[in-house]
């Protein structure tokens, strides 16, 4: 396949991308699964380092015997720990899991916050799983996702030459429409997992390599 690559400005390719993202993933929502806001927070905490599928396997059963902060925040450790074993870092995920519903109880109502700066106050909350409650919780954008995918696909890309996901985050605001920034990260996190994966990117197939300068096109004639 023969190829062109587009020179356009850094804006410009990244409307694009969004538009291409947006053609090929018309449906991509969140992959977790989840009822409340305290739940998709427990969910995403369970996320780091692990594939959403696998914390949809486990979150029935933790759900099912803890469904809100207060059950939560009470649950014996060890229980815990053994519902979400498998997810991986199992203790520290519940030390956090049970901190941060402690903490929902005890300052927030029970109520998981609705503030960017609230939700970092709670322990094992980053801007990755803050911006995922926001956006998927409340419908409230303030940032943009940057996890594994994100990272990865931004860069090869062109979108940013940062490697911290706080400043992958800054130049990828500067480049999209506030109201499109969970909608981009969702989408490249679904073609960071279908097409442009991280050991061995199909280029060949990729409706985005026209606009990537990563892109590796084997050329047919």
């Amino acid at each position: 396949m023969n190829i062109t690559r587009k020179k356009t400005t850094q804006s410009k390719r990244a409307l694009e991308i969004l538009a291409t993202l947006e053609h090929l993933y018309p449906e991509a929502t969140c992959s977790l699964t989840y009822e409340t806001p305290v739940q998709l927070l427990v969910a995403t905490i369970l996320s780091a380092q692990c594939t959403d599928e696998r914390v949809n396997q486990v979150t029935p059963n933790l759900f099912a015997r803890f469904p809100d902060a207060s059950s939560l925040a009470n649950a014996p450790r060890e229980d815990l720990e053994i519902l979400i074993r498998s997810t991986g870092f199992y203790r520290n995920k519940a030390k956090n899991i049970q901190g941060a519903c402690q903490k929902i109880v005890s300052e927030f109502g029970g109520e998981v916050p609705q503030q960017m700066e609230k939700l970092l106050s709670l322990p094992g909350v980053a801007r990755k799983t803050a911006n995922v409650v926001l956006a998927h919780g409340f419908g409230i954008i303030q940032g943009v996702t940057v996890d594994t995918h994100v990272k990865r696909l931004s860069g090869r890309l062109g979108l940013t030459k940062e490697t911290d996901p706080i400043k992958i985050e800054r130049d990828l605001m500067t480049l999209l429409p506030q109201p499109d920034w969970e909608n981009f990260s969702i989408r490249i996190i679904y073609h960071g997992r279908a097409v442009c994966k991280a050991r061995k990117p199909d280029c060949d197939r990729c409706k985005l390599a026209h606009l990537c300068p990563s892109a590796e096109i084997k050329s047919t004639r």
